[in-house]
């Protein structure tokens, strides 16, 4: 067994690439000694700005020999296909064995040395090494065939157990030279061989421990602020991008000129961590201190040179900020605001300005109708109004990160409410799963005003998310509202807000003239009632023919667009189960409540599905589902019908089923319910058992139906609990289907009363287990 180092020198590797080459180099050695018949004990890389390298461990110091065996033709083919099959195995006829009246090729290859094997290895995994971006370099450049790398390849150490592997890629040899440390240590460094790779090197003042480095930086930046009295402002991401940019970290301690401090913090802060990669403190009070830590690749004989060099550069970087900051503020947000006529939000539905008149119009009407509590609608379109001026600033020019921050910035240096000015710094919040949820009323609003806009604009023009595509962060948007309802327990109705954007402006063109034609009008506009804010105050005024022509015109665009609301409303559904799946509810929970229709109140609809998960994960509720499954199973195999079946065979449609609305389902249930009631009024007398049942319906149906309503869905479980005992004793003691047709139907129509019971509740059929 032998250890082997490989490692690739060359010019500064771009930080946020070192990661993935690490796992790449792995992966493409391991494919290629897999190849090969050969494994490694271990592999282990390293990446640093000026090379990248791996060590394996334990690998056999040559293959095995291996018999391959390649089937043919049969004995007696035609001779064309004999002779292309040994052409393509390279052997003669009197070389093939015949097996089982068929010809086979079998070909030992012994032994291969195991440098041997890397010598052919290294050169191939250098050429076809997965660089975001590569390049070409010197005289070979001219031509397409010349070696492509991140920056200029310059060196190969290939050592396998002490020995170089002798290789060739593009002119540079391999062998045991390496180079240290670009301004601690001149001239080559001789590599002995893998097992002393680490520490050579470290002797010449390099760390190609990654991991190593980023401890350095972390601890040593938290040092140098404890020792000024100060707070590191924890960063991992810029720890990992100072141990990409260094071989020898030393993170130092500077000051800026404290007159900076005027600028928003997170001005500073972002000008230091993007354009410095610097980290800032704060001070005992929390605030941003006039401090910052750079993380320098060299131990300077005067650190204070380092630090004065990078002071420079950093206020050179803040006077830029500070010169938006005081630009931006000699415009205010109105004025910003008019140049969003100038954006294009998307070519299908105009200027960023179009979109924020939108958003102005939902989130006033949000407040006004007292979706969101304690919400003034002069501020929540003031808010909505400006939210976006910012984006037109200098400053979110430079620093796009800022949006919404500076425009709340911005308002409060303006004077604005602060209700406004926080509204306007937090309305894209939440971000991501882990983002804080706002509570702020106005802010609440138009947060959940602008997402409401993307997602229900862009479900009108048809640019949904499919498979991992979702250009537009409609999953985002679906999720964040989904935090902001239930982390405010907002009661929105979505299947009307949504309505209201893409249904409600239809009618905008009635105009109904007489009080005939205005009852009509009302009546059509009911079958859409779930759509319109407040259908009953809607003007109304066309003449007949006017109206009659208009019809034509609404309704097939009126379904079209209910069919992209119900599209949203099962997108949503698709996101409550991914936001809750981390909460530990159960997906078909979610599903059973849903497929009841018309409830999309999403703080109800959770409150409904958390009980239900604690009621089937009990005794009674785990008997009961197997008792409606039973029950189910029963109805579909006797292809039950029961009263829908006879209202559908008298031509009794109910009216209220016609108009196609999920928000009517409790109200048809009911009237279903008591239909079964009055049909299961018996010729003969019920057994116990049976009447047992039916005496638990008539109690338990009103209580299930008070319950609901009253939104006590504990209660509701609590009562459908009670059915589990006469429900087990019915199946225990009554056969359904006796041969006296009456009692075969009345004990059928039974124990559908019991299924659309329990179906006040969720669909149990939908319910796993």
């Amino acid at each position: 067994m032998a250890d082997f180092l490989l490692e690739l020198r060359c010019e500064e590797i771009p930080a946020r690439m070192q990661p993935k080459a690490k796992e790449d180099l792995a992966r493409l050695f391991g494919d290629a000694l897999a190849k090969a018949g050969l494994q490694a004990a271990s592999l282990e890389t390293f990446a640093t700005p000026r090379r990248l390298a791996l060590i394996a461990k334990d690998l056999p110091l040559a293959t095995l020999a291996v018999s391959e065996e390649t089937k043919g033709p049969k004995v007696g083919a035609p001779p064309q296909a004999l002779e292309g099959f040994l052409r393509k195995v390279g052997l003669s006829a009197e070389q093939l064995v015949e097996r089982d009246g068929v010809y086979f090729a079998v070909v030992e290859k012994p032994g291969r040395d195991t440098a041997e094997v890397l010598a052919e290895a290294i050169p191939a995994i250098i050429r076809a090494f997965p660089w975001p971006k590569s390049m070409r370099w010197g005289a070979g450049s001219i031509t397409t065939e010349s070696l492509r790398w991140v920056r200029p390849l310059s060196g190969i150490i290939a050592l396998l157990d002490g020995a170089v592997v002798p290789c060739e890629v593009d002119g540079i040899a391999s062998g045991r030279s390496t180079m240290g440390h670009r301004f601690h240590h001149s001239g080559p460094v001789e590599i002995a061989d893998a097992g002393t790779y680490i520490e050579t090197l470290r002797a010449a003042h390099v760390i190609v421990h990654f991991s190593e480095r980023c401890r350095i930086i972390r601890d040593g930046a938290a040092k140098v602020a404890a020792e000024a009295g100060l707070t590191l402002v924890a960063d991992e991401g810029l720890v990992f991008e100072n141990a990409g940019l260094t071989e020898w970290p030393v993170p130092l301690l500077g000051r800026f000129d404290e007159t900076f401090l005027d600028v928003p913090p997170e001005v500073i802060q972002l000008t230091a961590r993007v354009n410095q990669k610097y980290f800032v403190c704060e001070d005992a009070s929390g605030k941003l201190a006039n401090a910052f830590v750079c993380t320098a690749n060299i131990d300077a004989i005067d650190p204070a040179v380092v630090v004065d060099g990078n002071r420079k550069v950093l206020a050179a970087r803040l006077s830029d900020a500070r010169f938006f900051w005081e630009q931006d503020q000699k415009t205010s947000l109105g004025e910003h605001a008019k140049k969003l006529e100038r954006i294009t939000f998307h070519e299908k539905l105009g200027t960023v300005a179009d979109k924020v008149e939108r958003v102005a119009k939902l989130a006033e009407w949000l407040a006004s109708e007292g979706i969101v509590p304690n919400c003034d609608p002069a501020l929540a379109r003031q808010a909505a109004e400006l939210c976006k001026a910012d984006l037109v600033t200098e400053m979110v020019g430079e620093f796009p990160e800022l949006q919404g921050l500076m425009g709340g910035y911005y308002a409060a240096k303006e004077g604005l409410p602060q209700e406004v000015s926080d509204a306007i710094r937090d309305h894209y919040k939440p971000v991501g799963q882990g983002d804080d949820v706002p509570h702020a009323p106005v802010t609440v609003a138009v947060s959940l005003a602008d997402k409401l806009d993307t997602l229900t604009q862009f479900y009108k023009i048809g640019q949904v998310p499919t498979g991992s595509k979702d250009p537009f962060a409609l999953r985002r948007a679906a999720l964040a509202i989904i935090q902001l309802l239930s982390g405010n327990g907002l009661r929105l109705p979505l299947r009307q807000t949504i309505g209201v954007e893409l249904i409600a402006p239809l009618f905008a063109k009635v105009r109904v003239f007489g009080e005939n034609e205005r009852v009509v009008a009302q009546s059509m506009i009911a079958k859409f009632r779930d759509f319109m804010v407040d259908p009953a105050s809607a003007e109304l005024q066309i003449r007949d023919a006017e109206f009659t022509e208009l019809l034509k015109e609404m309704v097939p665009e009126a379904r079209r667009r209910k069919a992209v609301v119900e599209e949203l409303l099962d997108f949503f559904a698709d996101r409550l189960k991914v936001q809750q799946r981390e909460a530990g509810v159960r997906h078909d929970l979610i599903d059973a409540v849903f497929a009841l229709g018309g409830e999309d109140d999403l703080v109800r609809l959770l409150a409904r599905v958390h009980a239900l998960q604690a009621f089937v994960s009990t005794e009674d509720g785990t008997n009961l589902l197997a008792g409606y499954k039973r029950a189910a199973n029963i109805l579909k195999k006797e292809d039950w019908r029961g009263i829908e079946g006879e209202i559908a065979l008298t031509g009794e449609e109910d009216p209220l089923a016609m108009v196609d609305d999920p928000e009517l389902a409790p109200v048809i249930a009911a009237k279903m319910a008591d239909r079964h009631a009055a049909a299961s009024t018996r010729s003969y007398t019920p057994e116990p058992a049976e009447q047992a049942l039916i005496s638990a319906l008539e109690t338990a149906g009103p209580a299930v139906r008070s319950a609901i309503e009253d939104e006590d869905f504990d209660h509701a479980m609590r009562v459908l609990a009670s059915l589990r005992e006469p429900i087990d004793t019915f199946f225990e003691n009554v056969t359904v289907n006796d041969a006296d047709a009456n009692k075969r139907a009345a004990r059928l129509a039974l124990l559908a009363a019991f299924r659309d019971a329990v179906h006040r509740v969720a669909d149990f059929s939908r319910i796993e287990g």
